[in-house]
């Protein structure tokens, strides 16, 4: 990195040590920019080189002008469910390099990187003392084949976190993060790419971090910069201070409310206003977890005084958190409540008008009242009925997730309401299943040193496991007497966890209704036994006098709550807690790791095959003619409608390929990403998708007859596909698969209104071109019913300039054709080049053998 256009170049000195540091304000208007945007303009300097990053794109950025960046991330963080094909890909590509003539040791990261593995427990074995044994016991069972393999990834230099510690947003703000860089004898802003689109939870510390797809991730891993278009930046100024009684999920439910009505995707959020200063930081995690769910790229909090608090509690050694102080305060990036930064939009919430609230039944931007939550539960139910096990009956109750298992003054207050309802003689109705499931062991610490663990056991919150489990869909079967309810009389059921994402589907293949809360409200709610009820006017049930006990009678007061925090959370605590992080516990241990440069792809497994994303011949970018719709979908549809991460059902497409395997463990869809047999049969596979052609996870194949998608998507043969959708497709998880089984479906081109940023981006990164409908338009407002033929006019000029319109001509089965035009909705220029390339991995090949080893994935895959 040879650039010093602007003489940024500088020395710094940071607790007693002298760094290299590149200073924001050498380049001339850089003054008001917001936070986010010098932390990119720094990143800029940085990396200047005259190509990818060039003095007038540094200056561009400085005047506040929109253009295209290249990002070059300090680390990149990934989770088990996306690490391991994240894994199988540079394993393929290894192979494909070596296949090439070129050495394979070469593909490793070139960046810091971790991967923890979260999301593989699933809770089977709940309300008992020996769950979290029996459970992780399991998780070995079922994973260990995955297991070896991350062992074989720790080989290549990516630093793994074994099973049994914690959520890894949990594990990146309590220990990973740095705020501040000092690495090299160079100093500069810690800046991550996560393969969750929670990796935003760390924002709260002022790090600059966001959710990336497993293909964008290892990109980056190989040390190539990400392009991104500037988002704008949206100013939230909080004011007033909460209400007794109102916690954090209650806040955070609010503003994701608040900011997904205001409109802010593919922008950066940057919080500020006199109250911010007032957050603890617990709360600020809190809401820069929940970014995905408003819809955002990033949700920025300044660094503070109460940043600088939170790290020395963490264990932060004291000279680092000096030197965070100093930089920060250098380079601009300290809260200044004076200053005004050339936000491009502002909005202002109020924190006194928040209220105790839920969200759902089936997302978390459908906040509700808790008073209204009966109201809500009844337009989704239609009529109510009686039974051993009641309609709208709470089947789990789950404390689980990093969005609030990270905050404890919420985690406290479901114990202090625990031991309440215990003192009054309440226990949790015997068809809900309950589960504790925090984000990191100094949850567990805690809540023992404050006497808290006995009463959360007594109602059945037992400790099952450190992971995402029922957030993430790994919920377990439900008890029996609430299974035989829904199988036998159909009843509907509901679940209130503490989690992000209540989509439909995604909690419970059995579970209907998805309510997120804060975690003493889940307490509550296991006992009252069903969503029904109005807790602000119903007792949770009787004494042992007989006298009815009301939510009221036993919420904590915000007092007690502040004094068993402040007296149990030190930073011996947080120290103890990671003192071994990547250790892990004998079952690691005994985990046997695979060697080589090359992975030895074990034959007949059906959790790891080699991908075929490098197996086709790339193909210059052309037009399309004879199109067909593989789905005509509606508004919203989320990730997890496309490539479900829950249990793998044994009538569906990919239980019945693993079964005619002699299988009989299925296992979940998210331990099973390393089989991409398993994964493409599972693509919009989810029995909730919405799909016009036809019910129930179901499509129309060439014949016209309802099968599953993937039969259908091989009944075209070679016929280019497409999937038409509304307004914002692919929300949710980023996770990679949505798109890659998109890919492997042969599905060239998704038509929509508009488009999540994360999945947009995962589509051109495997091949698949993104088609904006024009404003106003649809595939209601021009009649198209899916059974139309479609010729795609114009690809190639559009991919070349992408202001180009895109003509899509319609040939309906009767009347006369029509043409339309779209947006080819290829962001950047390294989109561009992404697209044109077949995706990023035979881009990538080629960056390491050349333009003959390149390949190219598209519906042909």
């Amino acid at each position: 990195m040879t650039g010093n256009s602007f003489g940024s170049r500088s020395e710094l000195e940071l607790a007693g040590e002298r760094y290299r540091v590149h200073r924001v304000d050498a380049v001339p208007g850089s003054d008001r920019l917001p936070l986010s945007h010098k932390i990119l303009l720094e990143n800029l300097l940085r990396h200047e080189d005259g190509r990818t990053v060039t003095a007038e794109r540094i200056s561009s950025l400085a005047r506040g002008e929109k253009g295209v960046v290249a990002f070059s991330p300090s680390r990149v963080f990934l989770h088990d469910t996306n690490g391991v094909p994240v894994l199988t890909d540079l394993a393929a590509l290894r192979d494909a390099v070596a296949e090439a003539g070129g050495d394979p040791a070469a593909v490793r990261p070139r960046v810091p990187a971790h991967l923890t593995v979260d999301h593989s427990i699933a809770t089977e074995v709940s309300g008992r003392p020996d769950a979290v044994r029996r459970n992780v016991e399991i998780e070995y069972a079922r994973n260990g084949e995955r297991f070896r393999f991350l062992k074989w990834g720790d080989r290549l230099g990516l630093r793994v976190v074994p099973p049994g510690t914690g959520i890894m947003h949990q594990i990146n703000l309590e220990h990973l993060a740095s705020v501040v860089e000092q690495r090299d004898g160079w100093a500069f802003p810690d800046t991550c790419a996560g393969t969750d689109s929670h990796t935003t939870m760390v924002n709260a510390l002022g790090v600059l971090a966001w959710g990336v797809g497993g293909v964008e991730a290892e990109a980056a891993l190989l040390g190539q910069p990400l392009s991104l278009l500037v988002p704008p930046v949206v100013g939230v100024e909080l004011t007033g201070e909460l209400r007794t009684g109102t916690t954090a999920t209650d806040l955070v439910l609010t503003v994701v409310e608040r900011l997904r009505a205001h409109g802010v995707v593919g922008k950066f959020v940057e919080f500020t206003g006199p109250a911010v200063a007032r957050l603890p930081l617990a709360h600020r995690a809190t809401i820069a977890n929940m970014c995905p769910e408003f819809g955002a790229t990033a949700a920025l909090f300044p660094i503070d005084g109460t940043t600088l608090a939170y790290l020395r509690l963490t264990g932060r050694r004291a000279d680092h958190v000096t030197a965070v102080e100093t930089y920060a305060k250098e380079q601009g990036l300290w809260h200044d409540p004076d200053a005004d930064p050339r936000y491009d939009e502002r909005l202002r919430i109020d924190l006194s008008a928040v209220t105790a609230s839920l969200a759902g039944p089936r997302r978390p931007q459908d906040r509700v009242a808790l008073a209204d939550v009966p109201a809500s539960v009844s337009r989704a139910l239609g009529s109510t009925s009686d039974g051993p096990v009641p309609e709208g009956a709470v089947a789990i109750a789950a404390i689980t997730s990093c969005t609030n298992t990270s905050n404890p003054h919420v985690m406290v207050a479901a114990g202090l309401l625990a031991r309440n309802a215990r003192a009054r003689g309440l226990s949790a109705k015997p068809w809900v299943k309950t589960s504790l499931a925090p984000g990191s062991k100094t949850v567990t610490e805690y809540l023992r040193r404050a006497g808290l663990t006995a009463p959360l056991d007594e109602l059945g919150f037992q400790l099952v496991g450190y992971g995402c489990m029922t957030c993430i869909g790994n919920s377990g079967p439900l008890l029996s007497q609430a299974a035989a309810a829904v199988a036998e009389r159909g009843t509907v059921v509901a679940s209130v966890l503490s989690g992000n994402r209540n989509f439909d589907g995604r909690i419970n293949n059995d579970v209907s209704l998805n309510y997120l809360a804060s975690p003493p409200l889940v307490v509550a709610y296991a006992l009252a036994g069903r969503v029904t009820a109005d807790l602000t006017t119903e007792p949770l049930g009787t004494d042992p006098d007989g006298s009815p006990v009301f939510l009221a009678d036993i919420w904590p007061d915000d007092a007690e709550i502040d004094a068993v925090v402040n007296a149990h959370l030190t930073p011996e605590l947080f120290r103890d807690a990671y003192a071994d992080v990547f250790d892990g516990d004998s079952l690691w241990a005994e985990v046997p790791a695979a060697d080589g440069d090359r992975f030895a792809w074990p034959s007949g497994s059906t959790y790891l095959r080699r991908p075929p994303f490098l197996d086709v011949p790339a193909a210059p970018p052309a037009d399309l003619t004879g199109a067909r719709a593989l789905l005509l979908l509606g508004d919203s549809v989320t990730t997890d409608h496309i490539s479900p991460a829950g249990r793998i059902p044994p009538s569906s497409c990919a239980g019945r390929y693993l079964t005619g395997l002699g299988e009989t463990e299925l296992n979940t869809y998210a331990s099973r990403r390393g089989n991409f047999e398993v994964m493409v049969r599972g693509g919009f596979a989810n029995p909730r998708l919405e799909n016009r052609l036809a019910p129930g996870g179901l499509t129309r194949d060439v014949t016209g007859a309802a099968v599953p998608v993937y039969e259908a998507s091989r009944s075209f043969a070679g016929t280019p596909l497409l999937v038409v959708a509304g307004r914002e497709y692919g929300t949710g998880s980023s996770r990679d698969w949505a798109a890659k089984a998109t890919a492997l479906l042969r599905v060239r081109v998704v038509l929509a209104q508009s488009f999540e940023r994360i999945h947009r981006s995962n589509l051109v990164q495997l091949g698949v071109l993104p088609l904006q409908f024009a404003e106003g338009q649809s595939a209601d407002s021009l009649g198209l019913d899916g059974t139309e033929e479609f010729d795609l006019l114009g690809i190639p000029e559009a991919v070349a300039d992408p202001e180009r319109p895109v003509t899509v001509r319609v040939r309906p089965r009767e009347g006369a054709a029509f043409e339309f035009a779209v947006r080819a909705r290829l962001d950047t220029p390294q989109e561009a080049v992404h697209y044109a390339s077949g995706g990023v991995l035979p881009q990538v090949l080629r960056h390491f053998v050349g333009d003959a080893g390149s390949g190219r994935t598209t519906a042909a895959g």
